[in-house]
């Protein structure tokens, strides 16, 4: 506060008004979540009346005491849902180069750009329409304009990406119920962004379990104030944050995958554990785990192996195959130095060619990750290298082939604006071609560059 005189000679007082964002209260000192309102004047021991046409439920102190916290002003609450809504996204410009004739071969489910016959292509077209309907419910849906569908000679398809809404459960907005098509709460790397990773593609291990990381279900989530306060910093600092999906989280989904309807009318289950840790010196970790189980229809058809011709038997062609996996991650944030892991095990359907059916089988991969944050005049840089492995089936393909993967990836981010970011990178691969029979593994090196264009 500080004082004023009024031309009558009345003394007054200059008062501060911030409102809480999260609960709609006012209060005379700043404060987390708190946004500012104005100033206002208070004289005579009463608020004048410019702060009472503001907050007109305001409760009137003496001057020296705390303005009682109340609901927010009229004006506010008078305000039209599609007012709150915001439009936001992101385009992905890619172009892979082989070095060597090995690596014309390859194919990667993470970007079909890559193989031969390949030049500039659009990876992602995202359009994110998301805001708040009323105080206890939000919206969020993200068409993607640059779909490849499988086996498709042209590109540029528009698919549904997510289309949710969040309930709030209480007024402190730690609890929430998400219905939709949404991403499911199955690896770290998984839930965060494309947008914020700085590896190109996700890793086979943890995307292999859910592909396109969406599906159709209900889920409920804990975050408390603290935890949100620090997941919002990770992802808006430049961190490469994951977002908010709870400390805990919970529930069912169908388990076919993104845009695709249940087959075996049984559902997944998945729990999810992680907790932003932060140090004395501001350094943040993160770590948890996650697990899902269920049951999954495998799509089969006609293969040549050896000479040989057959389509494979499911050992369950009813319920679909056991499908089941745990994983746990460890994010130490590149301030500057950083470390990002991920492992997982589990069981799931695989082709076994030999007894030409598909039954369930055991696997395991994960990543590991370092890289190096540089801030200055010329934006954001970000130097990094990736391994990862993968030993287990690519269920979402076509008879869910076995698929091995061993790959090495080096390359550096730069944003020089929140606007524009360019990534170069390097890539040794040697993995599967799961597309098409015989799935033969091809080694081979990758020169890769993408633009990114925030809006």
């Amino acid at each position: 506060m500080c004082g004023t005189a009024a031309a009558d000679g009345v003394p007054q007082t200059a008062i501060e008004l911030y409102v809480d964002t999260a609960t709609r209260q006012i209060f005379a000192e700043p404060g987390p979540g708190r946004q500012r309102l104005g100033r206002f004047v208070q004289a005579s021991d009463q608020v004048a009346p410019a702060a009472v046409a503001a907050a007109p439920q305001t409760a009137v102190a003496p001057q020296g005491a705390p303005v009682i916290a109340t609901p927010a002003n009229a004006s506010m609450k008078s305000k039209a849902w599609y007012e709150k809504i915001g439009i936001r996204g992101y385009v992905q410009l890619r172009y892979n180069h082989e070095l060597g004739e090995d690596a014309k071969d390859l194919k990667s489910p993470g970007d079909r750009f890559i193989g031969r016959e390949q030049g500039f292509g659009i990876r992602r077209a995202r359009v994110v329409i998301s805001g708040d309907v009323t105080d206890n419910m939000s919206i969020y849906i993200q068409p993607d304009l640059a779909s490849m569908p499988s086996g498709s000679s042209t590109t540029h398809f528009a698919q549904l990406r997510d289309a949710y809404a969040d309930l709030w459960l209480d007024k402190e907005k730690t609890w929430r119920i998400r219905a939709g098509q949404s991403k499911i709460p199955y690896g770290w790397e998984d839930l965060q962004s494309s947008q914020n990773r700085i590896a190109l593609d996700r890793a086979d291990a943890l995307n292999s379990g859910v592909r396109d990381e969406r599906d159709l279900g209900v889920f409920a989530y804990w975050s408390p104030t603290v935890a949100k306060e620090r997941f919002a910093y990770l992802t808006k600092s430049g961190l490469k944050g994951s977002g908010d999906y709870g400390v805990v989280g919970f529930g069912v989904y169908n388990g076919q995958g993104a845009n695709r309807p249940d087959r075996n009318d049984q559902l997944h289950s998945v729990v999810h554990f992680s907790y932003p840790f932060k140090f004395a010196n501001g350094q943040f970790l993160e770590v948890g785990a996650d697990a899902y189980t269920g049951r999954y229809k495998v799509t089969t058809g006609s293969a040549t192996i050896d000479g040989r011709t057959f389509t494979p038997s499911v050992d369950a062609p009813e319920a679909g195959s056991e499908d089941r996996r745990v994983a746990a991650h460890v994010v130490y944030y590149p301030q500057p130095f950083g470390f990002q892991a991920e492992w997982t095990v589990g069981k799931g359907p695989e082709l076994d060619v030999a007894r030409r059916t598909v039954r369930t089988k055991s696997l395991r991969g994960g990543y590991a990750q370092v890289m190096y944050k540089f801030d200055g005049g010329y934006g954001s840089l970000m130097p990094y290298a990736k391994w990862q492995t993968y030993r287990g089936a690519a269920k979402f393909d076509t008879n869910a082939p076995r698929m091995e993967v061993d790959e090495l990836e080096a390359g550096v981010e730069w944003q020089p604006s929140n606007a524009v970011e360019l990534a170069v990178a390097w890539a040794n691969m040697r993995r599967t071609d799961v597309s098409a029979a015989p799935y033969r593994r091809i080694d081979g090196q990758l020169l890769r560059v993408q633009l990114q264009v925030n809006y």
